[in-house]
């Protein structure tokens, strides 16, 4: 096989699991809506509840869970577009990325959401994955990267602005506020270091 069919290969390989992780995690959240609604939303305790300790517990279960099938339809497409960019990048990045915008959100929520309310849902997550995307290639210095990330900004971008918008009582801005903060964070905390200049280089 020589090197461009390897690469081919290897570029079909990253398409085929980062599509497949993505279909099973919005999978898991349509399951775990369904397993919600059947036990009597017997889930929805584990939103995240601002300043109660206890809660802290709940910032990565809330970023799984949805109020309702219309929330969770709302979050599938974007999260699945977003996630399946992010991840041909890496699975391994791609999980740390996740992992890191569900808990500074989470925590975020936690901080300055109202009293007595319940934070659940993707939409978090979504948000991070739009940030992350969006100043990716700008932090790699990949130029592919940054036309993706130029061409998410301008599909999305009025959208993600409205999302973060204190005059959207009905959502959670701040969640979404949070995990576009979170997602930008991503980016430099996971950036791809260039390659070390000076090795030797040895020829048989």
């Amino acid at each position: 096989m020589d090197g461009r069919a390897a690469t081919e290969r290897s570029g079909a390989e990253q398409v085929k699991a980062a599509a497949g992780l993505m279909l099973g995690w919005i999978a898991l959240l349509w399951v775990l809506e369904a397993v919600d609604l059947l036990s009597g939303h017997a889930l929805d305790p584990y939103g995240i509840t601002p300043r109660e300790f206890t809660e802290l517990r709940d910032v990565v279960p809330a970023a799984f869970l949805h109020f309702g099938f219309g929330h969770v339809a709302a979050n599938s497409v974007p999260l699945f577009v977003f996630g399946f960019l992010a991840a041909l990048g890496g699975i391994r990045r791609f999980l740390a990325v996740s992992a890191l915008i569900v808990v500074l959100d989470g925590i975020g929520v936690w901080l300055v959401s109202p009293s007595y309310s319940n934070t659940a849902g993707a939409s978090g997550l979504v948000f991070g994955l739009f940030g992350y995307l969006v100043v990716r290639g700008f932090v790699d210095r990949k130029p592919l990267d940054i036309g993706v990330g130029l061409a998410i900004g301008a599909i999305w971008g009025s959208t993600v602005l409205l999302g973060i918008s204190p005059t959207q009582t009905e959502v959670s801005w701040q969640g979404h506020l949070f995990g576009l903060v979170a997602g930008v964070a991503a980016a430099f905390v996971f950036r791809r270091r260039p390659a070390r200049s000076g090795a030797a280089t040895l020829t048989p």
